[in-house]
């Protein structure tokens, strides 16, 4: 090829690059959860289905707040149920570590398994009294170091490995549960937030976007809650979970576990 001609194609590649660089590609965007059916949209969901924003928040809320509330005491031959391991009906699955462990086990010294308020009592101050304090579909077993090393700290990425929960991590201000009870977690603290709105003498729990919250009741951090939602859909585990509490012990659902694109259709 005649060197005048070379030049040229090296003239044309040139500003051929200059104009791919300049281009900005979009932005990757996580995929919203795809819309479900359940056979409780006719009955239980009917005053919710279309509906978005603030108006499906205050239908899920008043259709949820039909509740069966139990004891403290009661949560723990609860969990033995909602929490039973599939494959090991003498054991429950722990949450943030994945462990089976016996359900003779359940108490506060190490090695044992107790009762882990995901949204964290402080954050409302509600306690173990009946409602927030003993609601199952927030409750859920864990071992009983990992859950001191969650303690009430917000829900946020990063950190160090937390011993004895391979896959999560902590710091001073944030909890990341490992990636099978990511979603999980994110559709227990979304639950609280719309169950209780701070009309039956509890707090009004919501979630918003600061780490940490200390004493006041809300919990962040919402934008990774929503991540979290869309990365870990609800499992057989969790389904079967909502479904058991709902006809056994509370008579109420998870609305997110049933339909996770509401996450985003709230916020």
């Amino acid at each position: 090829m005649p060197v005048a001609q070379i030049g040229r194609w090296k003239a044309l590649a040139a500003a051929v690059s200059a104009v791919l660089v300049g281009l900005t590609l979009p932005a990757v965007a996580a995929t919203p959860a795809s819309a479900t059916t359940t056979a409780y949209d006719s009955t239980y969901y009917k005053n919710a289905i279309g509906k978005s924003g603030t108006s499906l928040k205050s239908a899920l809320h008043t259709i949820i707040s039909s509740q069966t509330k139990i004891s403290y005491d009661a949560v723990w031959n609860a969990l033995k149920a909602t929490d039973q391991d599939p494959n090991n009906s003498n054991n429950v699955v722990l949450l943030y570590s994945g462990t089976s462990r016996s359900k003779s086990l359940n108490g506060g010294a190490v090695g044992d398994w107790n009762r882990e308020h995901v949204w964290a009592q402080s954050h409302g101050n509600f306690g173990t009294s009946a409602g927030p304090g003993t609601d199952l579909h927030h409750l859920r077993a864990a071992d009983v170091q990992v859950n001191s090393t969650r303690g009430n700290k917000d829900f946020d990425k990063g950190g160090s490995a937390v011993s004895g929960a391979p896959g999560s991590y902590t710091d001073s201000d944030s909890f990341e549960p490992r990636d099978a009870d990511k979603g999980d977690v994110a559709r227990m603290i979304l639950y609280m937030a719309v169950r209780y709105e701070g009309g039956d003498g509890f707090a009004d729990l919501e979630p918003n976007e600061t780490v940490p919250n200390g004493s006041i009741p809300y919990m962040g951090k919402l934008s990774v809650l929503k991540q979290w939602n869309e990365q870990d859909p609800p499992s057989a585990f969790e389904e079967r979970r909502n479904q058991l509490i709902f006809d056994t012990y509370q008579n109420n659902r998870n609305p997110f576990i049933d339909h996770p694109e509401w996450v985003e259709a709230i916020w």
